[in-house]
């Protein structure tokens, strides 16, 4: 176990001689930069103009040079889903970190070592018990974290009912330990990925702030003092129409986006920074199909918003120059993708022979990300850097 922030951690990133799409091995994964930086802007500019603070998610990425593009205050403040995301993007000057999972007993030390090495790091719980545990152990070692209750929302996977008991005691039993600091309330409303329209998404953005506003009042009522309200998701974030009573924001999506975005209507198609590099390995024209290297491994076994689009596949298949060529990924095994077309689709088949490249874009932005090491970074038509991806959950080099 490591007691400290470790500064070995190997920064992956290098350069990369130009080349284009044509001459990189595949299965690969392609970065549009240019389409990354507006995206980046545009929550940037949304966050300022609703008056709160962006904290992005970075699991969607898990890249510490797209988290530079998305933070501008001097500790770059970011939200990591493991410990060992912490650990790395510590390592490269984030000094403010929410590691955005519930904690469990077998993680209070890998934590407490982060804070003991002078890492700003919030944890959060929903649990009275493990509160109580976690402030003896942060005792026992003469240190004080910081502490999010977790709120349910409405999406029903984790968080206290806002309405219940336990979001009253759970904030005061931090609010009183020795060892905890309660660093406010945080949820997530990840059931807007489930709406089909955007006054759906809407209905679902505005009871996510009230949900939260309302609890914070009623704490402060009851003496308890609320730092931060803290929302996430990038569904609702893209149409919420104010903010009034949250502090911060932690969308993640929004600076790949992906295919079920893209239908959901949360982007537009041409927001999509993210694809995989892929080549033809076989075809067979009277079956009116054709294999890519790229399988489960490569882009995930995540398929789209099936109640919208009940043919996404695994994945939207695009020529090199990013237009869509009409086709899905319609199977995929651990490193196969399989394409099959229509009658009317067997031109498109026509035009991919063994050896073909293709870009598919993905359903789910982060899940294929966390497939691969790096991103070939594009800008244009030329594949100009290589950014590493910190994957993983030990802590240990």
């Amino acid at each position: 176990m490591t007691t400290a922030i470790s500064t070995s951690w190997r920064n992956w990133t290098r350069d990369v001689a130009v080349m284009d799409l044509r001459s990189l091995s595949t299965p690969a994964l392609v970065l549009d930069v240019a389409r990354l930086r507006r995206n980046v802007a545009r929550m940037r500019e949304r966050a300022r103009a609703l008056g709160v603070r962006l904290r992005p998610h970075v699991k969607t990425h898990k890249c510490v040079e797209i988290a530079r593009l998305q933070t501008e205050d001097p500790d770059r403040a970011v939200t990591v889903s493991t410990l060992a995301e912490a650990a790395a993007f510590a390592a490269h000057g984030f000094r403010d970190i929410t590691y955005a999972v519930p904690i469990e007993p077998g993680k209070f030390g890998p934590a407490l070592d982060l804070v003991a090495a002078g890492l700003g790091l919030r944890v959060i719980t929903d649990d009275e018990g493990v509160a109580g545990a976690l402030d003896e152990a942060a005792n026992a070692r003469g240190l004080t974290i910081d502490v999010f209750v977790k709120v349910d929302c409405g999406y029903h996977r984790c968080g206290v009912d806002p309405a219940g008991r336990a979001a009253l005691d759970v904030p005061r039993r931090i609010a009183r330990a020795r060892g905890l600091r309660l660093a406010g309330l945080l949820t997530h409303a990840g059931h807007a990925y489930h709406a089909a329209t955007r006054d759906e998404r809407l209905a679902i953005a505005r009871e996510e702030r009230d949900v939260m506003v309302r609890l914070a009042a009623r704490l402060r009522a009851a003496g308890v003092e609320v730092p931060v309200v803290s929302i996430g998701s990038t569904p609702t974030l893209t149409v919420i129409d104010a903010l009034d009573g949250v502090d911060e924001i932690r969308p993640g999506n929004y600076a790949l986006f992906d295919a079920f975005q893209a239908t959901l209507g949360t982007c537009a198609w041409d927001d999509c920074a993210l694809t995989v590099l892929a080549a033809v390995v076989s075809r067979e024209c009277g079956r009116r199909q054709v294999v890519l290297d790229a399988g489960a491994i490569a882009l995930s076994k995540d398929q789209g918003a099936l109640w919208l689009d009940p043919e996404c596949g695994y994945g939207r298949v695009l020529d090199l120059e990013g237009r869509d060529l009409g086709l899905r990924v319609t199977s995929v095994s651990q490193e196969h993708g399989l394409v099959s077309a229509r009658e009317d689709e067997a031109a498109s088949i026509d035009r991919l022979p063994v050896g073909a490249r293709v870009r598919i874009l993905a359903n789910h932005a982060c899940l294929t990300a966390a497939q691969h090491d790096s991103f070939h970074v594009l800008e244009g038509d030329r594949i100009v850097d290589r950014w590493a991806i910190h994957r993983g959950w030990s802590l240990e080099a």
